[in-house]
Protein backbone atom coordinates (compact mmCIF):
# COMPACT_ATOMS: atom_id res chain seq x y z
CA UNK A 1 0.00 0.00 0.00
CA UNK A 2 1.55 3.44 -0.86
CA UNK A 3 1.83 6.40 1.69
CA UNK A 4 -0.45 9.42 1.83
CA UNK A 5 1.27 12.43 1.01
CA UNK A 6 4.35 10.62 -1.15
CA UNK A 7 4.66 11.51 -4.56
CA UNK A 8 6.58 9.88 -7.42
CA UNK A 9 10.19 10.09 -6.17
CA UNK A 10 13.88 8.99 -6.87
CA UNK A 11 16.76 9.21 -4.87
CA UNK A 12 20.40 9.89 -7.12
CA UNK A 13 23.06 10.90 -5.18
CA UNK A 14 22.33 12.96 -2.59
CA UNK A 15 19.26 14.71 -4.62
CA UNK A 16 16.05 14.39 -4.28
CA UNK A 17 13.97 14.40 -7.35
CA UNK A 18 10.93 14.36 -8.66
CA UNK A 19 9.39 11.79 -11.19
CA UNK A 20 7.73 12.98 -14.21
CA UNK A 21 4.63 10.98 -13.65
CA UNK A 22 4.16 13.53 -10.38
CA UNK A 23 2.95 16.03 -12.79
CA UNK A 24 -0.23 13.91 -13.98
CA UNK A 25 -2.23 14.06 -10.82
CA UNK A 26 -0.63 17.42 -9.38
CA UNK A 27 -2.01 21.03 -10.03
CA UNK A 28 0.53 21.83 -13.23
CA UNK A 29 -1.85 21.01 -16.20
CA UNK A 30 -5.50 20.05 -17.03
CA UNK A 31 -5.61 17.64 -14.54
CA UNK A 32 -6.09 20.04 -11.86
CA UNK A 33 -8.23 22.59 -13.65
CA UNK A 34 -10.87 19.01 -13.69
CA UNK A 35 -10.58 18.76 -9.93
CA UNK A 36 -10.82 22.60 -9.26
CA UNK A 37 -14.23 22.85 -11.54
CA UNK A 38 -15.64 19.41 -9.78
CA UNK A 39 -14.53 20.49 -6.25
CA UNK A 40 -16.38 24.07 -7.18
CA UNK A 41 -19.40 22.16 -8.40
CA UNK A 42 -20.06 20.29 -4.82
CA UNK A 43 -19.24 23.61 -3.10
CA UNK A 44 -21.88 25.00 -5.04
CA UNK A 45 -24.22 22.23 -4.29
CA UNK A 46 -23.23 22.00 -0.55
CA UNK A 47 -24.12 25.66 -0.23
CA UNK A 48 -27.42 25.83 -1.58
CA UNK A 49 -30.88 26.69 0.38
CA UNK A 50 -31.80 24.97 3.47
CA UNK A 51 -34.76 24.38 5.80
CA UNK A 52 -34.40 23.88 9.59
CA UNK A 53 -34.03 19.98 8.67
CA UNK A 54 -31.35 20.56 6.28
CA UNK A 55 -29.89 22.54 8.74
CA UNK A 56 -29.38 19.75 11.43
CA UNK A 57 -27.93 17.37 8.72
CA UNK A 58 -25.22 20.58 7.55
CA UNK A 59 -24.51 20.84 10.96
CA UNK A 60 -23.88 16.67 11.32
CA UNK A 61 -21.91 17.07 8.26
CA UNK A 62 -19.71 19.82 9.69
CA UNK A 63 -18.61 17.83 12.85
CA UNK A 64 -18.33 14.53 10.75
CA UNK A 65 -15.75 16.70 8.89
CA UNK A 66 -13.48 18.22 11.55
CA UNK A 67 -13.20 14.84 13.26
CA UNK A 68 -11.84 13.43 10.06
CA UNK A 69 -9.37 16.03 10.81
CA UNK A 70 -8.76 15.23 14.39
CA UNK A 71 -8.59 11.51 13.34
CA UNK A 72 -5.84 12.33 10.28
CA UNK A 73 -4.07 14.54 12.92
CA UNK A 74 -3.73 11.75 15.71
CA UNK A 75 -4.09 8.83 14.20
CA UNK A 76 -7.02 7.33 15.65
CA UNK A 77 -7.97 4.61 13.90
CA UNK A 78 -11.03 3.69 16.32
CA UNK A 79 -12.46 6.97 15.11
CA UNK A 80 -11.79 6.36 11.77
CA UNK A 81 -13.46 3.07 11.82
CA UNK A 82 -16.30 4.62 13.53
CA UNK A 83 -16.67 7.94 10.70
CA UNK A 84 -16.74 5.47 7.57
CA UNK A 85 -19.05 2.95 6.33
CA UNK A 86 -17.07 -0.66 6.28
CA UNK A 87 -17.80 -0.04 2.28
CA UNK A 88 -16.64 3.10 1.93
CA UNK A 89 -13.90 4.47 -0.63
CA UNK A 90 -11.59 7.27 -0.36
CA UNK A 91 -9.95 9.21 -3.54
CA UNK A 92 -6.33 9.65 -3.05
CA UNK A 93 -6.11 12.35 -6.18
CA UNK A 94 -2.64 13.10 -5.90
CA UNK A 95 -1.31 9.53 -6.15
CA UNK A 96 -4.18 8.38 -8.15
CA UNK A 97 -5.24 5.94 -5.76
CA UNK A 98 -8.46 4.90 -4.37
CA UNK A 99 -8.77 2.68 -1.13
CA UNK A 100 -11.74 0.51 -0.66
CA UNK A 101 -12.92 -0.48 2.73
CA UNK A 102 -11.55 0.11 6.34
CA UNK A 103 -8.11 -1.24 6.54
CA UNK A 104 -7.22 0.30 3.67
CA UNK A 105 -8.88 3.79 4.52
CA UNK A 106 -7.20 3.71 8.09
CA UNK A 107 -3.47 2.63 6.19
CA UNK A 108 -4.09 5.67 4.42
CA UNK A 109 -5.42 8.30 6.76
CA UNK A 110 -2.46 7.15 9.10
CA UNK A 111 0.47 6.58 6.71
CA UNK A 112 2.12 10.36 7.74
CA UNK A 113 2.99 9.03 11.06
CA UNK A 114 5.06 6.65 9.51
CA UNK A 115 7.77 9.38 8.52
CA UNK A 116 6.18 12.44 10.06
CA UNK A 117 6.04 14.09 13.87
CA UNK A 118 4.37 17.21 15.00
CA UNK A 119 1.37 16.44 12.58
CA UNK A 120 -1.04 18.98 12.55
CA UNK A 121 -4.41 19.27 10.60
CA UNK A 122 -6.29 21.91 10.66
CA UNK A 123 -9.59 22.00 8.73
CA UNK A 124 -10.39 25.61 7.73
CA UNK A 125 -13.18 26.73 5.81
CA UNK A 126 -16.48 24.58 5.85
CA UNK A 127 -18.78 24.17 3.34
CA UNK A 128 -21.97 21.94 4.12
CA UNK A 129 -24.88 20.37 2.68
CA UNK A 130 -27.82 17.86 3.84
CA UNK A 131 -25.41 14.77 2.73
CA UNK A 132 -21.75 16.46 2.01
CA UNK A 133 -19.19 18.62 2.96
CA UNK A 134 -15.98 20.25 1.44
CA UNK A 135 -13.36 21.12 3.96
CA UNK A 136 -10.24 23.48 3.11
CA UNK A 137 -7.20 22.35 4.81
CA UNK A 138 -4.00 23.02 6.21
CA UNK A 139 -1.37 19.86 6.89
CA UNK A 140 1.88 20.09 8.70
CA UNK A 141 4.43 17.89 10.13
CA UNK A 142 8.32 17.26 10.48
CA UNK A 143 9.31 14.63 8.62
CA UNK A 144 11.77 12.43 10.63
CA UNK A 145 11.04 9.30 9.21
CA UNK A 146 12.24 7.66 5.57
CA UNK A 147 9.06 8.26 3.40
CA UNK A 148 9.52 4.65 2.14
CA UNK A 149 11.93 3.01 0.02
CA UNK A 150 11.57 6.12 -2.69
CA UNK A 151 13.11 8.44 0.20
CA UNK A 152 15.10 6.41 2.43
CA UNK A 153 16.46 9.78 4.11
CA UNK A 154 14.93 11.99 7.00
CA UNK A 155 15.63 15.25 6.31
CA UNK A 156 14.13 17.18 9.73
CA UNK A 157 12.17 19.48 7.63
CA UNK A 158 9.06 21.25 8.47
CA UNK A 159 6.69 20.34 5.48
CA UNK A 160 3.06 22.51 5.01
CA UNK A 161 0.18 21.78 2.49
CA UNK A 162 -2.44 23.37 1.32
CA UNK A 163 -5.67 21.00 0.40
CA UNK A 164 -9.39 20.26 0.48
CA UNK A 165 -11.20 16.99 1.60
CA UNK A 166 -15.00 15.91 0.33
CA UNK A 167 -16.90 14.10 2.21
CA UNK A 168 -20.18 11.98 1.34
CA UNK A 169 -22.82 10.70 3.22
CA UNK A 170 -25.08 8.28 4.01
CA UNK A 171 -26.95 7.73 7.14
CA UNK A 172 -24.60 9.56 8.97
CA UNK A 173 -21.71 8.16 8.06
CA UNK A 174 -18.98 8.78 5.29
CA UNK A 175 -19.53 6.13 2.30
CA UNK A 176 -16.86 8.52 0.06
CA UNK A 177 -14.19 10.54 0.58
CA UNK A 178 -11.61 12.43 -1.98
CA UNK A 179 -8.24 14.67 -1.27
CA UNK A 180 -7.39 17.30 -3.75
CA UNK A 181 -3.75 18.05 -2.60
CA UNK A 182 -0.82 19.20 -4.86
CA UNK A 183 2.07 17.00 -3.89
CA UNK A 184 4.69 19.21 -5.90
CA UNK A 185 5.78 21.95 -2.76
CA UNK A 186 6.44 18.66 -0.71
CA UNK A 187 9.07 17.77 -2.97
CA UNK A 188 10.87 21.21 -2.48
CA UNK A 189 10.40 21.88 0.95
CA UNK A 190 12.67 18.54 1.87
CA UNK A 191 14.95 20.04 0.05
CA UNK A 192 14.56 18.47 -3.43
CA UNK A 193 14.17 19.73 -7.04
CA UNK A 194 11.84 19.16 -9.57
CA UNK A 195 13.18 18.70 -13.01
CA UNK A 196 11.49 19.15 -16.39
CA UNK A 197 12.51 18.04 -19.86
CA UNK A 198 12.88 21.40 -21.28
CA UNK A 199 12.75 23.77 -18.64
CA UNK A 200 15.30 23.65 -16.36
CA UNK A 201 15.26 22.80 -12.72
CA UNK A 202 12.67 23.82 -9.65
CA UNK A 203 14.17 24.12 -6.66
CA UNK A 204 13.37 25.53 -3.39
CA UNK A 205 16.41 28.64 -3.86
CA UNK A 206 13.88 29.72 -6.55
CA UNK A 207 10.31 28.96 -5.10
CA UNK A 208 8.23 30.14 -2.33
CA UNK A 209 5.81 28.00 0.18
Amino acid sequence: MRSSWLPQWFVAGKAIKASPLLFQATSIGNPMITLTLCLSAVMTIACGPSGPSNTTAASEAERTILMLAIAVESADTALITDLFWPEATYDDFANQITYQGIPEIVGYLTSAHDWGDDIYMNMGRINTGPTAAVGEWVFSAVQNRPMGDLVPVATGREVVLNGATIIELQGGRIMRAADYVDTAPLTLQLGGSIEFPTDGVVGPENTGR
